[in-house]
């Protein structure tokens, strides 16, 4: 569980798109939006941020975030892998049973377009 995430991006337009169609199985939407940042979640209360990332600094040279999405059902977890797919993001592990993670850990994994590892998880 978390109360809010912050994510630096590289191309809002190309995260936002990603974002919107990878959560959108999970029951999370784009509930704020400028041309700076993006907030994902309940529509009355975002708890993934995207923030456009100004440094100009190259950022591939170290690990990106994980983040982990609670799913309702396994149904949930697939649908996210195929969404997230779709909207461009890259396979980091296809829905399966992780019983070395857990005995019940079904998930799935993506890489954002930032290269950030995203996670949905039905316990």
């Amino acid at each position: 569980m978390f109360d809010h995430i912050a994510l630096h991006v590289k191309d809002l337009e190309a995260s936002v798109r990603f974002y919107t169609e990878a959560l959108a199985p999970l029951g999370h939407m784009l509930g704020s939006r400028d041309e700076t940042s993006a907030g994902f979640g309940p529509a009355d209360a975002p708890a993934l941020w995207l923030y456009l990332d100004t440094s100009g600094s190259e950022r591939g040279s170290h690990p990106g975030t994980h983040v982990a999405f609670s799913a309702g059902d396994h149904q949930m977890v697939k649908r996210f892998h195929a969404a997230g797919l779709k909207a461009g993001g890259r396979d980091n592990g296809a829905p399966a049973l992780l019983e070395d993670y857990g005995p019940t850990y079904y998930a799935a994994f993506l890489l954002d377009p930032d290269g950030n590892n995203v996670e949905a998880v039905n316990l």
